[in-house]
């Protein structure tokens, strides 16, 4: 058994990493178990967004909000290459019904209640009035009025579809978030274990005694569960301990179709039952469409994309865009399970996306993580910090609202000219392939191409202009360890990629040419 670490960390996704990245950056010992690939559950199923929760304002989540939207520029700032500003389009539909009786009596006090249709347009705008009001902005510009008839952004759209607002967020890489939280944890001295399946944790000789499935052991003076959709059965079945807190199981589906218009702002489109669906550019090509709500009971590994989903969403969208899309028209679905903190709210939607941190101190402090979302990672990292220091050695002070994730350490308006440095330097690159790797790498491209002077110097070409040298990248630094790991997570290059392709991935990784 090694020796024993300050922290041990359950769980690769979003929270258990930026947890770990930060307790690194304090100087305190730190390791991190994965049962499978990082961010290979819920933090790779979202709608890829760090954004405020504009609808969150209905039900009277302002904590959430205001903290949302404060650290969407400290995430900006903070990794400009897989992050960027996006506007948002907000059509006004005249034909959606208005309808009464709300079942949430927290928005008795803002305005006219409802349960089903459209939001009234004096809602609406007090709502982006707040939006852009609650938090600083620096980098977002705020909303404005649009006349959807003499706009770009009302082409693809219905004509009945006549005005509308746009307001700001921003888009994420949720996967390589992950990742380079990962690695910026390890490069503090964290280590990071993947395919590493918690067994057992147990309360011994002042410590926790930790057992893997492959029969390792070790010694740490507190635990994080910051498992997710396992954060219950974590706690019964791996802890062995008490808890009044639970997780609701919310399942998101989202489809992917061909490019649906050609600008490059997303859409926040409401339904005449109540819900609202993003329509989002996604890599270059593209369009993302989602998501759903549902309430999911099977294991949480389990969640796919139901045809009724996906038929669903197709109808939501074809509602408003000029062009029907059909199931026949999605070229990739992907769906996740959310763990929502169990506020015992009456619906998927309204459950809330806040977060929670329970702390059990009967004993070696264990702290269960419940909720959470992208966007507030960074600041859940820091409230799980501060409840478990007083149970651990000294450790420094906050200090990630002003660090760069791997990468990063650049202008937020910086990615032109980086891809515009990294074409002279390697003339063989086109546009695309050179925007692209800096969208994953930022300023670490140029270590990924190495001396490079052709493309043949990268080796093999897998396809879609993922190359030997950039797998090996993968690998070696970012912890692959199949195709999927490579070409849905690391990238999004199997929307490109032909099945014999991406199998050709998997032989590479698998066959331990990789490591050669």
């Amino acid at each position: 058994m090694s020796a024993a670490t300050d922290l041990f960390v359950i769980g690769g996704g979003i929270n258990g990493t930026g947890i770990a990245r930060d307790a690194a950056g304090r100087g305190l010992t730190v390791r991190l178990a994965e049962q499978g690939d990082l961010a290979g559950a819920t933090s790779s199923a979202s709608t890829k967004l760090f954004h405020g929760g504009l609808r969150y304002l209905e039900f009277l989540e302002l904590r959430l909000v205001r903290e949302a939207l404060r650290e969407r520029e400290v995430l900006l700032r903070a990794m400009p290459h897989i992050a960027r500003p996006m506007r948002f389009v907000l059509p006004l539909d005249p034909q959606m019904r208005f309808a009464g009786n709300s079942p949430v009596s927290r928005l008795q006090s803002l305005a006219m209640p409802w349960s089903r249709g459209h939001r009234p347009n004096l809602m609406i705008r007090a709502g982006l009035f707040l939006y852009d009001n609650l938090g600083a902005r620096e980098i977002l510009p705020g909303t404005t009025s649009l006349d959807l008839r003499r706009t770009p952004e009302g082409a693809p759209l219905q004509a009945r579809l006549r005005r509308g607002y746009e307001y700001s967020d921003a888009w994420v890489d949720d996967a390589r978030l992950v990742v380079l939280n990962a690695r910026d944890a390890a490069a503090r001295g964290a280590d990071i274990m993947v395919g590493a399946r918690v067994t057992e944790a147990r309360r011994e000789d002042g410590g926790w005694t930790v057992r893997l499935a492959d029969e390792r052991s070790f010694r740490a003076r507190a635990l994080v569960n910051a498992t997710g959709p396992w954060v219950d059965q974590v706690i019964r079945d791996v802890e062995h301990l008490p808890s009044t807190a639970h997780v609701r199981l919310v399942r998101g589906s989202h489809i992917v179709t061909r490019r649906l218009y050609d600008h490059d702002k997303a859409y926040f489109l409401q339904g005449a039952d109540g819900r609202i669906i993003f329509a989002i550019p996604y890599e270059r090509d593209f369009t993302l469409i989602g998501t759903t709500d549902a309430d999911h009971h099977g294991p949480p590994g389990d969640a796919v994309c139901t045809p009724e989903e996906t038929a669903y969403l197709c109808r939501f969208v074809s509602g408003y865009f000029r062009r029907e899309v059909t199931p026949a028209d999605v070229v990739w679905t992907f769906s996740g399970v959310r763990p929502l903190y169990d506020d015992g709210a009456s619906s998927a939607t309204a459950a809330t996306r806040d977060y929670v941190l329970a702390l059990d101190h009967n004993g070696p402090a264990c702290l269960h993580v419940f909720g959470g979302k992208l966007t507030t990672y960074r600041r859940l990292a820091e409230a799980a910090l501060a409840k478990l220091t007083p149970h651990l050695p000294v450790a420094g002070e906050n200090w990630t609202a002003g660090a760069p994730l791997p990468g990063g350490d650049f202008p937020v308006d910086g990615v032109a000219a980086l891809s515009e440095g990294l074409r002279r330097d390697h003339p063989f690159l086109t546009a695309p392939w050179a925007e692209r790797l800096v969208h994953a790498y930022g300023t670490e491209a140029p270590l990924v191409l190495g001396g490079a002077k052709a493309a043949a110097d990268l080796g093999r070409d897998f396809g879609a202009t993922l190359t030997e040298a950039e797998l090996r990248w993968m690998i070696d630094r970012e912890w692959a360890r199949s195709a999927e790991d490579a070409v849905w997570r690391r990238s999004k290059l199997g929307l490109r990629m032909t099945p014999d392709q991406i199998a050709a991935v998997g032989d590479f990784i698998g066959s331990g040419r990789a490591a050669a």
